[in-house]
């Protein structure tokens, strides 16, 4: 999948034990992202502050702040609360790890050793649904433009008909009940601006 820089989300790591980092960084490096080592709860949390990204691994197990404490973290701060986590843990993981991750609101859980293509295949669908928030959020700011800058013309209708019916695309191409709903919305409501442009 070829996109843009702009459209690049990284990737943060985060494995207390450099062996682990140095195995994700392997598996992870034809997804062609940038990737982001921490080796702690602490250090992932200022990464994050310092930096938007795609996705998060994190290591349930690791001394001090362990994975679900960072999780949790994460998912409390307004700038990182929508951001995918995936918790990994090595086999004898306690059986209400993955109940307690879920219930902070991560993405998905894996136990280790982890199949490299499993882990590659996630981490995409996740840096794709990234790309798809990046283009929609432009699109959204390009109509706030086209309706502010002034009254709307024939041309600005026609340009706002055209960005909702690509943001309608986008939306039916996710594989999401909400992103559904909303395709049909703004379906909607390009119908209304296309009927605008006859007046």
């Amino acid at each position: 999948m070829s996109s843009g820089a702009s459209d690049k989300g990284g990737i943060l790591i985060v494995d207390d034990m450099e062996e682990n980092l140095v195995a994700l960084e392997a598996v992870l490096g034809p997804l062609d992202q940038q990737i982001t080592r921490a080796h702690s709860g602490e250090e992932a949390l200022k990464a994050m502050l310092r930096q938007n990204f795609a996705v998060v691994l994190l290591d349930v197990l690791m001394p001090g702040m362990d994975g679900f404490e960072t999780a949790a973290n994460i998912k409390r701060l307004d700038q990182t609360k929508d951001v995918p986590i995936i918790l990994l843990t090595g086999t004898d993981a306690a059986s209400d790890f993955a109940y307690r991750g879920y219930a902070i609101g991560v993405a998905d859980f894996l136990t280790k050793p982890i199949d490299p293509w499993v882990l590659r295949t996630k981490v995409d669908v996740f840096l794709e649904l990234h790309r798809k928030n990046r283009r929609l959020a432009q699109q959204a700011a390009e109509l706030r433009r086209l309706w502010t800058d002034s009254a709307p013309s024939e041309d600005h209708l026609g340009q706002a008909a055209e960005l909702l019916n690509r943001t309608e695309v986008l939306l039916r191409r996710c594989a999401d009940a909400d992103a559904a709903g909303l395709a049909v919305r703004v379906a909607e409501i390009a119908r209304a601006v296309r009927s605008l442009q006859g007046r």
